[in-house]
Formats: structure tokens, C-alpha cells, sequence
């Protein structure tokens, strides 16, 4: 196998993996914290990195029938949540293309603050 690619998409708060500390996503990819997966309280993303998905699955949930691909931490395999690719109704299409991410399983901590210097000094 070779090595294995991972990316970081920077931010001051960082989401990652609880189990390996692989960079996930951060708090600006954050749309919502009113989800509820297997483990309890879930986050549903804009973007996140460094995952593997399943194939598709149809899913019956709360919020109606979904077309979902769990996904996976890309170093250890941890499974995190899903992905929605597909919703049926109308007034859910606003997941499709996002990612939820388990609470319990991710970690999230302070990241990178990222600072411009635009007047370096010069001795």
C-alpha cells in the first residue's frame, strides 16, 4: 500500500478523528449541531477531508428517506457518521453532498491561527 495523503483545511478550531487526531475539517465548515446519529449528538459539515465513504445505502430516517454512505477516517477506518448523497423531499436537499460527524467520535480542538504578516522586518 502507499502512503497515504492527508489534508488540512487550517482554521482556528479543528474537528478530527478521536481515535488517530487526523485532521477532519474546522468550526467555519460547520452548518448545523442539531443532528442526533448513532452515538448521540451529531454535526452536520459543509466539507470534510480525509475520509473513505461505503456504498450508497437507502436509509429511512427522522427526517425521511435518504440515500447515505457511511464514512470512515481515511488512517485508522473509524467509522465518524455519513454522507448524505441524495434526499427525497424537498425541504431536505439542503443535506445532499454534506457530512455528518458523531460527536463522540471526533475531537475538536484549537487549531492553527493563520496570520498574514504584511510588514516582515529586515535587518
Amino acid at each position: 500500500m502507499g502512503k497515504i495523503f492527508l489534508e488540512h483545511t487550517g482554521g482556528n478550531r479543528v474537528f478530527s478523528c478521536a481515535r488517530c487526531e487526523t485532521h477532519l475539517t474546522n468550526r467555519s465548515e460547520l452548518i448545523s449541531t442539531r443532528f442526533t446519529g448513532a452515538t448521540g449528538r451529531a454535526f452536520l459539515f459543509n466539507k470534510v477531508v480525509n475520509l473513505t465513504y461505503s456504498e450508497n445505502q437507502d436509509r429511512v430516517m427522522l427526517t425521511g428517506r435518504h440515500m447515505v454512505r457511511d464514512v470512515c477516517c481515511k488512517s485508522c477506518n473509524t467509522k465518524l457518521g455519513w454522507m448524505y448523497e441524495y434526499a427525497t423531499e424537498e425541504n431536505q436537499r439542503y443535506k445532499e453532498g454534506r457530512v455528518i460527524l458523531e460527536r463522540a467520535l471526533v475531537t475538536e480542538s484549537d487549531g492553527i491561527e493563520e496570520r498574514i504578516s504584511t510588514n516582515e522586518n529586515h535587518h
